[in-house]
């Protein structure tokens, strides 16, 4: 099982960009999907986390900004950024728990990031 990131860039703020992590290999279910980010010279940290049920928590810095959304038939996750600052210039990282067998123990995956740089 690994995870594919993709849809990094240049954008200028106030711009928006979509990020997507899909899931290559066979899997049984996706408990908990997200995505963290990690700033030059910064401890990496959480962006948004969604459980499989749909509930989510998102960094104070991001929330009403940055929408996360899954496609279940694709195990594929996706972060919508809209109004991007500046400061959201980081490296971003796909996470999922995953369950390989139904019933099985899940393990964590992290994709390879995608850089996103905010600036004019």
């Amino acid at each position: 099982v690994q995870l594919q990131a993709s849809g990094g860039g240049l954008v200028q703020p106030g711009g928006s960009l979509s990020l997507s992590c899909a899931v290559s290999g066979r899997i049984s279910s996706i408990d908990i999907m997200g995505w963290y980010r990690q700033a030059p010279g910064k401890q990496r940290e959480l962006v948004v986390i969604m459980a499989s049920g749909g509930s989510t928590n998102y960094a104070e810095s991001v929330k009403g900004r940055f929408t996360i959304s899954r496609d279940n038939a694709k195990n594929t996750e996706y972060l919508q950024m809209n109004s991007l600052k500046p400061e959201d210039t980081a490296v971003y990282y796909c996470y999922m728990n995953i369950r390989a067998t139904t019933g099985g123990p899940a393990f964590s995956y992290w994709g390879q990031g995608t850089l996103v740089t905010v600036s004019s």
